[in-house]
């Protein structure tokens, strides 16, 4: 946190003693002041429950979805041929070309914009688990074949334990992707979420309004990936690595 609060306060410094006119890029106290602005009468908090609840049910739908073709195309060689060629040429779809598709199918309201930051979370859990699936040591799988355990129990021992720290990053990663791809959603014609304050911000020019947003952005996105992580450690406290021995 001190290299962004350092240039802060420089460019800060810079607009008040006159080195530079902060026009285009706002100084930190005017963005704050536009943050309290926007928190005081509660503008803020309404755009950022419409954000939060989209991103929430988006990555919902897309990490299930995720977890569900992941295990299917790692633990099958026959289902991985099937699925994932299709799926990896999905993937390279960037995300602006679904708007229009979704709005014709789903149309302009909630619906197309939770199924656009779906698919967006959809492919980094889905390569996540099926890696994560297919990296695990094979003499592990041969240790408990040793040990006669049943199909439940090596998966519920051996395999499930292996998934999941790269399962966890996946889902990390599947969330990054929902904050980025709800930019794009609330462009599909919202009327809240913090995506219409940048649209907003941009149309009126109001660049202390468009860094506003981008900051509760941050904020948010960050709040939710801390959330994540909290609820997902005691899956991974297992683990004896060199971060947990400091």
């Amino acid at each position: 946190m001190f290299l962004p609060l350092a240039i802060a306060l420089l460019w800060e410094a810079a607009v008040h003693f006159g080195f530079a006119q902060g026009r285009l890029v706002p100084p930190p106290s005017r963005i704050l002041t536009t943050l309290w602005g926007l928190a005081k009468t509660g503008e803020l908090w309404t755009h950022a429950t419409a954000t939060l609840w989209r991103i929430l049910a988006g990555f919902a739908i897309g990490a299930i979805a995720g977890i569900v073709f992941g295990a299917l195309s790692g633990s099958s060689d026959a289902l991985r041929r099937l699925l994932d060629p299709t799926l990896q040429a999905l993937r390279a779809i960037p995300s602006i070309a679904w708007v229009p598709l979704f709005i014709l199918w789903l149309g302009i309201f909630e619906a197309s914009k939770v199924a656009l930051i779906a698919v967006g979370v959809f492919f980094p859990v889905y390569l996540g688990i099926a890696g994560a699936i297919l990296s695990v040591d094979r003499k592990l799988v041969e240790v408990g074949r040793v040990f006669r355990l049943s199909r439940i129990a090596l998966a519920r021992r051996i395999l499930l334990p292996a998934v999941l720290p790269e399962a966890v990053i996946a889902l990390r990663s599947g969330l990054g992707l929902g904050f980025m791809f709800v930019v794009a959603a609330e462009f599909m014609g919202a009327s809240e979420g913090l995506g219409y304050l940048l649209v907003d911000g941009q149309q009126m020019g109001k660049p202390d309004q468009i860094l506003a947003a981008i900051i509760a952005f941050a904020l948010l996105g960050k709040a939710a990936d801390s959330l994540l992580v909290l609820a997902t450690r005691p899956l991974v406290r297992w683990q004896d690595t060199v971060r947990e021995r400091l």
